[in-house]
């Protein structure tokens, strides 16, 4: 399904959309060395609940999975990448952190990702990597206009990382969102100019690079969420959830 919001929703995603922003970079604030990553997702919990907002990760079970998620925030270090199931672990100086939050707030979703170092410890490969999807997401971004292609934002995001010389894995990118997380159309993080569904006003994209160092191909944890790269190197992923606009895109994900 791929839905075309009303101004009036999204003017509702705006919200949504500063919700998520806002509690992001306060949790990064919050992320020092030896904080526990169940404190995180407890944060999350509290700050979402007391907007009014509504989770959704807790009960999110797609075919993936394994079960429902259970948690309200996605967090990955290191060699994680995606679908990071908080557990017991204390950050520690140097640590790649990976925050990745979607809540649905007065019926509209929406969805952002941030990488960043804990500590005061700059690793070079890290720094590339994080840098990598930011430049990649704002190349995306930067492609998304009214009668513009999928593919045109594909291309863009791709032509960025396969020039910072690393390898696309293809199993998971962005997609559409609106009244729930995850809709069409998918947005794969590289592509053919040109190609795919035609960009309208009111569509909304979460739009997600992510790279891993040396590696392309994912492993899954035991705890049957967690995807990590197979060869335990390092990773990051950026992403904001945008609108198409009359003129071109709008980042709604910044905070406020």
């Amino acid at each position: 399904m791929i839905e075309i919001l009303t101004p009036a929703e999204v003017d509702r995603a705006r919200a949504t959309g500063a919700l998520v922003g806002t509690i992001l970079q306060t949790l990064k604030e919050r992320a020092v060395v030896g904080i526990n990553l169940l404190d995180i997702d407890r944060w999350a919990q509290e700050m979402i609940l007391d907007a009014g907002a509504t989770s959704c990760y807790v009960d999110y079970a797609p075919s993936f999975g394994s079960g429902p998620f259970g948690h309200y925030i996605c967090t990955a270090v290191n060699d994680a990448v995606l679908h990071g199931m908080p557990h017991d672990y204390r950050l520690a100086d140097g640590d790649l952190l990976t925050l990745d939050l979607a809540v649905i707030l007065d019926g509209v979703a929406a969805d952002a990702a941030i990488s960043f170092l804990v500590g005061e410890s700059r690793p070079a490969q890290s720094v590339a990597l994080i840098e990598a999807t930011e430049r990649a997401l704002a190349a995306g971004i930067a492609a998304a206009k009214p009668g513009a292609k999928i593919g045109d934002i594909s291309a863009a995001i791709g032509t960025v990382l396969r020039g910072a010389g690393y390898s696309i894995n293809m199993e998971f990118g962005g997609h559409g969102i609106g009244t729930t997380m995850h809709q069409d159309p998918h947005v794969s993080n590289d592509g053919r100019p040109g190609r795919g569904y035609t960009l309208r006003p009111g569509l909304l994209l979460a739009i997600e690079p992510w790279v891993m160092a040396d590696t392309d191909r994912l492993i899954t944890d035991a705890d049957g969420w967690t995807l990590r790269s197979a060869t335990g190197s390092r990773t990051a992923h950026t992403e904001h959830t945008i609108a198409i606009t009359e003129t071109g895109a709008e980042i709604l994900t910044g905070g406020r």
